[in-house]
């Protein structure tokens, strides 16, 4: 007899639908307002991350939430592994991520699991990032003082 794993219960996959369009026509509407204020100590939330296209070679900017770690940084990928933003830094192998005022060129982007990165989050993410529905995240490490800037 075959064990099937049961789907998400209905609400919460309505609920996780709902979340992803409201994300999708906010950020697009919201994201030069975030850029002028993340990055800075005043909103520690939010960080930005440079990265090069992997096609054009063209620098770009991009607010995120972000959450340091022992080695690191943890980035949530809200829109999945399809987001331009985290194609571009795994094409290059790393980025450069302004986080509370200060850069931090960053490199072996790794996509990981919620309880992998768990302990990154407030309380109160930990019980929302479930709800929203994401699932991965990635971990990237700090660039040793020897190694070059990667974008």
């Amino acid at each position: 007899m075959k064990v099937l794993e049961s789907p998400k219960p209905r609400a919460a996959s309505i609920i996780n639908r709902a979340a992803h369009a409201l994300l999708r026509v906010g950020t697009r509407r919201l994201n030069p307002l975030m850029l002028s204020l993340a990055g800075s100590r005043h909103l520690p939330m939010l960080a930005v991350i440079h990265h090069r296209g992997r096609r054009s070679g063209r620098s770009y900017t991009t607010p995120l939430a972000a959450r340091p770690t022992a080695d690191g940084f943890v980035i949530p990928l809200t829109f999945g592994e399809q987001a331009d933003w985290f194609r571009n830094v795994q094409a290059a192998g790393g980025c450069m991520v302004r986080w509370k005022g200060v850069n931090y060129p960053l490199i072996e982007p790794e996509v990981v699991d919620f309880t992998t990165v768990k302990v990154s989050f407030y309380p109160a993410e930990r019980v929302l990032i479930p709800v929203i529905g994401i699932e991965h995240f990635v971990r990237l490490r700090h660039t040793p003082a020897s190694a070059s800037n990667p974008i």
